[in-house]
């Protein structure tokens, strides 16, 4: 008699349980996606170099933002980035796709107000001596006038996703300087631009700490993955296709910002 009340006990809470499932009444195993995430800035997050591009902002499926909406299934996933995008533009531009209901936002932005293209020419087309002076330009203008842009947007941001966490992303080094032997650019010019990309990314950083939001670096990431290595994840200088060079190929939106974005949203509660 007592093994079979246990018997029978046992049978029906195995058919509560299912019937639980069936129906949905029971705790499901993972809580149902709540994210509403917008996916901000330039070229580096709207995917140059990646592959697919499309569209007048140059957007690709390859991108971090796409990606990490494809993996983690939010509720709504807006791709607003776009090529050239500069803090002024983004402000006019991309913020109509953030509202109340925005809980997660990420963005890269600055190397288009310091003149990130007309720096890349200068120095592929030019001498060291230019491309060490454009660099040293931009530097200037990062230090002094960029952080003032930056507060003006990442404002913008707060006022219009108050509920957001916000992740901002930096920008890799270009070159590996501790190769001893790498082709096109001088070791000087090498030198020059991992300074003013190193200059920019704590320019960066400041502004986002200042704002509260998180500060997502993806240098360690590239780390050995730079042009130089074997294994690079960044497009090499291409004199015909300016527009792409020194930006992430598939394998660096996907194993290098990625993975940095998906550690920088859980750590936010995302």
């Amino acid at each position: 008699m007592r093994s079979s009340r246990i018997f029978a006990i046992g049978i029906t809470t195995v058919t509560l349980g299912l019937a639980a499932a069936i129906t949905g009444t029971g705790t499901p195993a993972t809580a149902a996606p709540s994210v509403r995430y917008a996916a901000l800035g330039d070229s580096y997050s709207s995917g140059v170099g990646a592959g697919d591009e499309n569209g007048s902002c140059d957007q690709s499926p390859n991108a971090y933002g796409p990606l990490w909406a494809s993996a983690n299934s939010p509720v709504s996933f807006t791709f607003a980035a776009c090529s050239s995008a500069t803090t002024s533009s983004v402000v006019s531009s991309q913020l109509s796709s953030l509202s109340a209901s925005t809980t997660l936002v990420s963005i890269t932005i600055g190397d288009n107000d310091v003149g990130f293209s007309s720096i890349m020419e200068t120095c592929v087309l030019h001498s060291t001596s230019a491309c060490e002076s454009a660099v040293s330009q931009a530097e200037q203008y990062a230090n002094t006038t960029l952080p003032g842009n930056l507060s003006a947007l990442f404002a913008h941001i707060k006022a219009d996703a108050p509920n957001a966490k916000v992740v901002v992303l930096d920008y890799p080094d270009f070159y590996d300087l501790s190769v001893p032997v790498c082709l096109g650019l001088s070791s000087a010019d090498h030198q020059a631009l991992d300074s003013g990309i190193n200059d920019l990314d704590s320019v960066i950083q400041t502004a986002a700490d200042n704002a509260g939001f998180y500060f997502a670096d993806v240098r360690t990431q590239f780390s050995g993955h730079e042009l130089c290595d074997s294994a690079g994840w960044l497009n090499s200088v291409e004199i015909f296709d300016i527009h792409t060079s020194y930006h992430p190929t598939a394998a660096g939106q996907a194993d290098g910002y990625l993975p940095v974005f998906t550690a920088a949203a859980k750590a936010v509660g995302q």
